[in-house]
């Protein structure tokens, strides 16, 4: 799957990641991340709101369940009024719950997300974070990078897996939270 072009399938939807799939992913990150951090005494998670704090969540759990001695900071963002186009909506936004109890002055920050596609949200996340101090080192991992989409110059740097995908498709990462199931789908706009 990594750096395939997937077409759609003929019902306009395709499983990318089923949940068997995504907990490996997890785990994986997980232990790309310990190879970084060591035992996050200087680090510190942050998941964005709203999808992204589902991952930043599992995460957090498979990071604790392998360093069991250390605590393991998570805290959630919300980027909505940090977005360059929340003034041009005809409805307004409600914004999501931010929480951060913790320092993050000197820390090094690991920004989590689902799906990153235009960087446009990793952008307004990197304004809203800024607003609680200044962090010693940012990165950025996410679940799913769509490349070629890129509006701004943002890349991550642990990537759960790589899709290539058209403007009209769709990817969408599903969560037993909110959703009922765990799956990344990949989805034809063009008929729903």
């Amino acid at each position: 799957m990594n750096g395939v072009y997937l077409p759609p399938s003929m019902n306009n939807k395709r499983i990318l990641l089923d949940q068997t799939h995504i907990n490996l992913t997890i785990k994986r990150l997980c232990f790309q991340l310990i190879e970084n951090h060591n035992d996050f005494s200087e680090s510190v998670l942050i998941g964005l709101q709203p999808r992204g704090i589902y991952l930043a969540e599992r995460i957090q759990a498979e990071l604790s369940r392998i360093l069991t001695d250390q605590e393991i900071h998570l805290g959630s963002l919300d980027t909505t009024f940090f977005r360059d186009d929340f003034r041009r909506r005809d409805s307004p936004l409600i914004p999501n719950k931010t929480k951060i109890d913790f320092i993050i002055e000197e820390k090094k920050v690991i920004l989590i997300d689902d799906v990153l596609y235009t960087g446009r949200t990793i952008r307004s996340g990197l304004d809203a974070m800024l607003a609680y101090g200044r962090p010693q080192l940012v990165e950025l991992l996410v679940l799913i990078d769509r490349r070629y989409s890129r509006h701004l110059p943002i890349e991550p740097n642990y990537v759960g897996e790589t899709v290539d995908s058209v403007a009209s498709e769709r990817v969408e990462a599903i969560w037993q939270e909110t959703d009922g199931k765990d799956q990344v789908i990949l989805k034809s706009q063009e008929n729903g």
